[in-house]
């Protein structure tokens, strides 16, 4: 099979579109390329969303770890200290095993007066299972990044907003969230950095993948114990996150440069990757 008919058969197999059945014998590099770039997919999927959502959510557990309001303070230290205190690892196990123990035929409940029914059964897959537990993960650490810009943010631009008059949501809006962003933005790359690289854990966890429809990660064990050989599928994953981690450092490249725009070009806070090995 030449690399055409391959990209044609399993370009989207990890979407359940293209050949159904893997390959079984005289397994070739460009099977094991598309393939595995066909779970790359997932990976994506699991790094974005867990970051979009957990940026949002970060920021909120930010603002209300640094309330003086013990009410909203409080919930957000320990969220943050459990999620960072404990192994990423340990929280898909828990986590799916808490899943599991929701009802398989799902739970009926009544909204403004609609009978809705809640499906339950696809906690315990790896689409949405997984990237939940990716998503309050994210949030943690993300929330103690913003947390600490939060509380480095200058004092006199505070005053300076006072002065104008700006005050409320209008204040954090203009001064505090954009000054914010500025200060943490290159640590926070660092962060989104690693859970890329986390989202290879996914393999390793207990959530199954739904119909063969697995990660990178999925395609190359399968091919590693297929030709006996790991050092051709594992390498092709780990060129492929080199990859998507040169991408993901210039897109964040280019908000830093959009946050830092009105500095002088010798004032703008250059981002400094360093990826963390383990959490």
């Amino acid at each position: 099979m030449i690399c055409a008919q391959a990209l044609e058969a399993y370009g989207l197999r990890a979407l359940g579109i293209g050949e159904r059945l893997l390959p079984q014998a005289d397994i070739t590099l460009c099977q094991q390329v598309v393939l595995i770039g066909s779970g790359m997919i997932w990976n994506v999927y699991f790094g974005i969303l867990a970051l979009g959502f957990g940026f949002v959510f970060a920021v909120a557990l930010a603002v209300a770890k640094a309330s003086p309001t013990r009410a909203l303070r409080k919930p957000a230290e320990w969220f943050i200290f459990i999620f960072r205190g404990s192994p990423l690892f340990i929280q898909f196990f828990m986590a799916y095993e808490a899943f599991v123990m929701l009802p398989r035929i799902g739970f009926e409940f009544t909204l403004l007066g609609v009978d809705i029914a809640a499906e339950t059964r696809w906690f315990a897959r790896a689409w949405l299972g997984a990237l939940i537990v990716l998503f309050l993960n994210t949030s943690a650490y993300t929330a103690e990044i913003f947390y600490g810009a939060l509380r480095a943010v200058p004092k006199g631009d505070l005053e300076a907003a006072d002065a104008f008059g700006l005050s409320g949501w209008k204040k954090f809006r203009r001064i505090t969230f954009p000054t914010t962003m500025r200060l943490a933005w290159p640590a926070y790359t660092n962060e989104a950095i690693f859970l890329f690289h986390a989202t290879a854990l996914v393999f390793f966890s207990s959530f199954p993948a739904f119909q063969q429809r697995g990660d990178a990660l999925y395609y190359a064990n399968y091919f590693a114990d297929r030709t006996f050989n790991p050092f051709v599928p594992y390498p092709i994953v780990a060129i492929y996150f080199v990859i998507l981690t040169l991408g993901i450092i210039w897109g964040f490249a280019v908000i830093n440069r959009r946050l830092n725009r009105h500095l002088p070009n010798a004032e703008r806070q250059r981002l400094r990757i360093r990826p963390q090995v383990i959490r």
